[in-house]
Parts: structure tokens; sequence; C-alpha cells
């Protein structure tokens, strides 16, 4: 029997919700490991929506359920209902929505809240001792939830490669340890079981985002 993991998105589109590219990967690795994907999404209201081609919000509003489920096919529990003694692991993949949805991150920086659920599913792990990976803008949420632990965004010096490297000093204010790591490489914080990479944090070609996907996804199958 392969391993489960739970899976969480934040709607659908990189800049209101979960990056679906990343989402796809996380998928694909889940699957040539031999493990199941449980897909879930709070039952929640978007922070905003947002006009993809036009990069600007919009008078819309949108449920991040009803929009993860895009992605999912389908496919999807709320994330209220996830019991932590079934599942083996959990994954959140990067986008905007994690820091709009799954916390107020975009907005307030280290000075944000996450969402009461997930905070919850994330310390539930956690406390479990079960391997938690985060790629792209997700790893936050740990520097938020868990001082003092390791994680990778990538690089800490902004330039045209590295266009988002002043989250990994944010998340260093916040008390954790930031590993310079490229984009095919991961960081395995051995103590936390947190399994982190930079994804979409990166100006570099897609293959190579999801070859870092792939690297994480198996890190933490191992660990489950």
């Amino acid at each position: 029997m392969g391993k489960r993991v739970a899976v969480v998105l934040a709607g659908c589109g990189v800049y209101d919700g979960s990056e679906i590219h990343e989402s796809s990967a996380v998928m694909v690795h889940l699957s040539r490991e031999g493990a199941q994907a449980e897909v879930y999404a709070p039952d929640v209201d978007q922070m905003h929506v947002v006009d993809h081609v036009k990069g600007q919000p919009t008078q819309e509003k949108r449920n991040v359920l009803v929009e993860s489920a895009r992605i999912a096919r389908g496919n999807i529990k709320d994330l209220a209902k996830l019991d932590v003694k079934g599942l083996d692991a959990l994954i959140i993949p990067g986008g905007f929505g994690v820091a709009k949805n799954l916390s107020t991150w975009a907005t307030q920086g280290k000075n944000c809240i996450i969402s009461k659920e997930v905070e919850d599913v994330l310390k539930a792990f956690h406390a479990a001792k079960k391997p938690i990976g985060l790629c792209c803008i997700s790893p936050v949420l740990a520097a938020k939830i868990f001082p003092g632990c390791e994680l990778t965004v990538g690089h800490d010096t902004e330039c045209e490669k590295w266009p988002y490297a002043k989250t990994a000093e944010t998340m260093k204010e916040l008390g954790c340890k930031h590993v310079n790591k490229h984009v095919t490489e991961t960081h395995v914080d051995v103590k936390n079981k947190l399994v982190t990479t930079s994804a979409f944090m990166c100006n570099a070609p897609i293959h190579e985002i999801y070859d870092g996907i792939g690297k994480m996804v198996k890190e933490v199958v191992r660990l489950a």
C-alpha cells in the first residue's frame, strides 16, 4: 500500500490561488513514487480574484475549495475534514493563494496571520512527526509557525534570477535558518521533518522547477 499524502491547495492560478504547474508537478511526482494524493482546500472565499491576462484584481468573488477542485479534477475535500491519523505526509504547493488565502503574508509579511485551519493541520503533522513538503512561497507558513526551523525559498540576494529573495530575509527575521539552494535542490530540516524547494521563486526553465519539486516529493515520501 502506497503512502497517503495530503496536498493542500489555495485556489487555481498563480496570482490568486495555487500555482498550477507546481500543483501538477506534485501530483505527477507523488504518482511516480507510488503515493496516493488526497487533495484538500479550505471552504472560504478568496482574498480577491485576479485577471491573469491583465494581472489586475476584478470584482468577482470565488471560493478557494471550488477553484481548487479544478486542479484536483473534482476529487477534493474540505480542509476542515482532514484527519492526520490516516495520512502519512503533507505537501503544500506555492502560488500567491498561499500568501492571500491560507495566510495574510501578501499584505502583512512577517506579521501575518495563518488561517486557523491551515495552522492546525501543519501543527498536527508536525506533532505526529510526519513530513511536510513546502515549495515556492509556502515555506513562509512554516517560518511563522515553527520558529528556529530550517527552510529554503532559494536565495537571499535579490537579482534577475531571484526576484523574490527578500522573502528569505523576512523569514530570517522570524528566527528561521534560511539555506540557499539552487532551484533543482531541496533542503531537509531533519529535526522538524520539513522539506522545502524554491520552485517559481526562481526565474528558471520550467523543467528545472519540475525537477526540484520531484526531489522534494521524493524526500517527503522517503521520510513518511
